[in-house]
């Protein structure tokens, strides 16, 4: 006889016998509808049950004065239909509306005495779900009642819930066994545990390893296979844990015999050792002239495996989706994990379009990434991050960036330098105003520093966040340096720990249609965009360039196709551009719209005489 049962029957004896047992509990309470105030009543002990271990609520029988009172269940269809609700009555932390219909998997009807009852049972949330509001309380059982939780008790669940989230690593897998786990897998970590001193002897067999596993977080306390477990030493792992173990890795060309799929499952260390394989295997390999020839990939080494390490050792475990790796020959590789970023590692401001992480240290999955470092394969997420932004401060890559999407982030490594053609020339166009702001010309750690800031708010403005540049990505003295000749100012005063940088306004601008059109009238609201670009190309360098830098047709052809293009890759695309540019320049000479600096040389300058003609947006 189940637990329902029994209490049934031992009210009915109470009933009949008029006594009294006190049988109401930490798991069950008895409760009659009649009244808005009983409903009410319902709703409060629904909530406290799933903010505690679950319980049952047995509807027809409620208990006053030490006696037991039987109305009886009817079950008429208004009351069923509210009872269907009961689930979507609570809220969560956010005051937002839940549905909680797996918590309630059962109401049943039984018969009573000469009538019914009606047995809800309510399963607890677990913790990482805790706590649900009724109305504007949250309520726990205890004992035989429901009481609020006080604000201190909620607040500290709060903070528990974030802890959980870095803990999934620890929950059981369903239908797993303790003979699931390999024992050869574990010794070979037991191995690399003891490579500096022995700490623990090899097992025998997966029983006599049981205290070690616990220990270990790999079972739990009821021996039960632990996610972590069966990522590190579980076989038939896909059996078991699904895409938690699988990377599906593409390369994606244009070329269709260059295209190339992989989807692997493996425990964890084989899973990251197959899946930066996969990378090496796609991605170009050069030679260095120097180190006597060594092999030169177009990604740093350190780079492809800490990224992809950190992807899979902080990926969201309590997903099942898999990593997604994608290869684009010749511009970048995406990493996409389940999970996200919690709200502390994001700075997100609208006018100016800010998006920002803080690279701020903290193992989503602790355990695993313990397990990890004994096999050197991760060093904690801040050391990722530094990683992606030293190789770019050093040049060795284009700037990275994250794109955030439902449950999933996607790291985005670029091919290229962040100082790279285009930049060259963008400074260049500016280095006469930069030359009177620092009163020399600028190191190549400042133009490198300065091209990361400026094309981190270029990504900021298309919703990528970039890493935020702190002094623990080691470039503190650059920083402040550029800080004191006001070529970066900082946004957001009121944030000292994590100051967030902007580039000098004026180097950012771009567009100089006010001036022209206050220059040329309406004679340049006519002209096609093409026209226009190189007008503000020929404007740009006359007013910011340092006067030696000639603003001829070839020049500004290589710095507008560099803005647009980023690198020369087709160099026929390329002479065609440039040809296209020195065309314009001489129709814009033909109309005076720009005049030679002198009779002989290709240097031109805006016609500030031009004898305009009115334009509607001339004020009358």
């Amino acid at each position: 006889m189940n637990i329902v049962d029994k209490t049934l029957q031992k009210i009915a004896d109470c009933i009949r016998q008029n006594r009294f047992e006190q049988l109401e509990n930490d798991k069950i309470e008895l409760k009659s509808l009649h009244s808005a105030e009983d409903w009410t009543e319902l709703y409060k002990s629904a909530c406290a049950f799933l903010n505690a271990e679950g319980g049952i609520i047995i509807i027809g029988i409620k208990e006053k004065n030490r006696t037991y009172i039987f109305s009886g269940y009817k079950g008429e269809q208004s009351e069923e239909e509210k009872l269907k609700e009961l689930p979507q009555k609570f809220l969560d932390d956010h005051k937002n509306k839940v549905n909680l219909k797996e918590f309630f998997p059962l109401y049943e009807v039984k018969d009573f005495l000469m009538g019914k009852v009606c047995v809800i049972y309510i399963e607890k949330l677990p913790e990482d779900q805790k706590y649900v509001f009724y109305e504007s309380h949250a309520y726990k059982r205890k004992l035989t009642g429901d009481h609020k939780l006080l604000p201190d008790e909620i607040e500290g669940q709060k903070q528990r819930k974030l802890e959980l989230i870095y803990a999934r690593e620890l929950m059981p897998v369903k239908e797993a066994k303790l003979e699931d786990l390999d024992i050869d897998k574990l010794n070979d970590y037991i191995i690399r545990l003891n490579r500096t001193i022995k700490i623990e002897s090899l097992k025998a067999d997966i029983p006599s390893a049981k205290s070690f596993l616990l220990r270990k977080g790999f079972i739990n306390k009821d021996q039960e296979p632990t996610l972590l477990g069966i990522l590190v030493c579980g076989k038939h792992i896909e059996d078991l844990v699904g895409g938690r173990c699988q990377v599906d890795a593409y390369v994606d060309s244009l070329i269709e015999v260059a295209r190339n799929k992989q989807i692997i499952k493996d425990n964890i260390l084989a899973l990251m050792e197959r899946s930066i394989g996969f990378v090496y295997q796609n991605i170009q390999v050069g030679v260095s002239r120097q180190n006597s020839g060594t092999a030169l990939p177009e990604y740093p080494q350190n780079l492809i495996e800490e990224t992809i390490n950190n992807a899979l050792a902080h990926r969201n475990y309590h997903s099942d989706k898999f990593v997604l790796i994608n290869i684009k020959p010749n511009k970048n590789i995406e990493i996409r994990n389940p999970g996200t970023f919690l709200q502390e590692h994001l700075l997100r401001l609208e006018k100016p379009k800010i998006r920002r992480i803080i690279p701020i240290a903290k193992a989503r999955n602790p355990k695993l990434a313990d397990i990890l470092k004994t096999y050197d394969r991760y060093e904690g997420r801040s050391k990722g991050m530094a990683t992606l932004t030293n190789t770019c401060l050093e040049n060795q890559t284009d700037i990275p960036y994250f794109i955030l999407r439902s449950e999933e982030i996607s790291l985005y490594l670029n091919k290229g330098k962040v100082y790279d053609e285009e930049m060259g020339t963008w400074i260049k166009s500016f280095a006469g105003y930069i030359l009177k702001k620092c009163g020399r010309e600028l190191t190549e750690e400042e133009k490198i520093v300065l091209s990361y800031f400026y094309k981190s708010e270029r990504h900021n403005r298309l919703d990528r966040y970039t890493i935020l540049l702190t002094p623990d990505n080691n470039h503190a003295g650059v920083i402040a340096d550029l800080e004191d000749k006001n070529l970066i100012f900082r946004y957001a005063q009121e944030n000292e720990i994590y100051p967030i940088y902007l580039v000098d306004r004026e180097l950012t601008k771009n567009d100089f249609s006010e001036e022209l059109r206050t220059i040329f009238g309406g004679s340049f609201d006519n002209l096609p965009n093409d026209y226009k670009k190189v007008l503000f190309a020929i404007y740009q360098h006359n007013q910011y360039a340092v006067p030696e830098d000639k603003a001829s047709a070839n020049s500004i052809g290589i710095f507008i196709y560099l803005n647009e293009n980023k690198r020369i890759t087709d160099l026929k695309h390329y002479e065609n551009f440039k040809r296209k540019v020195r065309n314009i320049f001489n129709k814009l000479e033909e109309k005076s719209l720009i005049i030679r600096k002198s009779d002989k040389k290709a240097d031109f300058q805006i016609n500030t005489s031009f004898e305009r003609t009115p334009s509607i947006f001339d004020k009358p």
